[in-house]
């Protein structure tokens, strides 16, 4: 991954709007911003999250707070606590997002 970036950027996630997206069950409240050609997100999974698709984009992900647990298609599943990464690679492994108790993520793509 390569940031093309002509200065640095810093921004407060406070500031940002957020957008409410449902899930299968439960939704997710994602900030976007993008930062030269990275996209950046901060998602919070609200209790009993199930998300409504496959994914199949990579990214990087950083469980602030909470916990998830990502699906793939292949039924196997990674359980992801506070300090976890999770990395997948574009069109490697379809996968989505559940948590039982709601939680926060930086993601990266």
């Amino acid at each position: 991954m390569t940031i093309e970036l002509n200065m640095p950027i810093s921004f407060n996630w406070e500031n940002v709007e957020a957008e409410k997206y449902e899930g299968e069950y439960g939704f997710a409240i994602i900030k976007t911003q993008n930062v030269g050609n990275i996209k950046l997100r901060q998602v919070e999974y609200s209790k009993n999250y199930l998300a409504d698709h496959w994914c199949d984009k990579g990214h990087i992900v950083f469980i602030v707070s909470g916990q998830i647990v990502i699906e793939h298609i292949d039924n196997s599943e990674i359980v992801l606590n506070i300090g976890s990464t999770y990395v997948v690679g574009d069109n490697s492994l379809k996968h989505k997002v559940k948590s039982t108790n709601g939680a926060t993520v930086l993601i990266i793509d």
